[in-house]
């Protein structure tokens, strides 16, 4: 939410900043920022939870189904520095193998992201407009 807009909404960015100031991290202070890499099935994500359509209690599963694993933010010169050019094991893969495999991965995840919005385990109870005070 503090780098990227999640939504368009007026709602949203009333409302982002409050969240943010409950919720946020400050950074600043940090040489490597570990996290779930992103695609646009996290943006259907992000915009389902600030429109209080995603329960927080389901929120870690639907960023895992992606299975798109983990990214690395190199923050600082000193992070930088600590960095090693790795050739052992390198495999080459052919563009359009990926590319197809990769497609069918984010249309399955974007299937089972929807399922489980639509889904019990959804209470959408304790949703983004919940989360902190007014």
């Amino acid at each position: 939410m503090k780098h990227r807009d999640a939504a368009d909404s007026r709602r949203y960015h009333m409302l982002a900043g409050q969240f943010i100031e409950k919720y946020g991290i400050d950074t600043a202070g940090y040489d490597v920022i570990r996290g779930w890499r992103a695609d646009a099935s996290y943006f259907y994500i992000a915009r389902e939870f600030v429109r209080d359509n995603v329960d927080i209690d389901i929120l870690e599963e639907l960023l895992s189904l992606g299975d798109l694993g983990i990214q690395y933010c190199i923050r600082s010169e000193k992070a930088y520095s600590q960095l090693k050019e790795v050739t052992k094991d390198l495999v080459s893969v052919e563009y359009e193998e990926f590319n197809m495999k990769y497609n069918e991965r984010d249309s399955m995840a974007g299937q089972n992201m929807r399922k489980l919005v639509d889904s019990d385990a959804n209470k959408v109870m304790k949703v983004f407009s919940t989360l902190f005070g007014r």
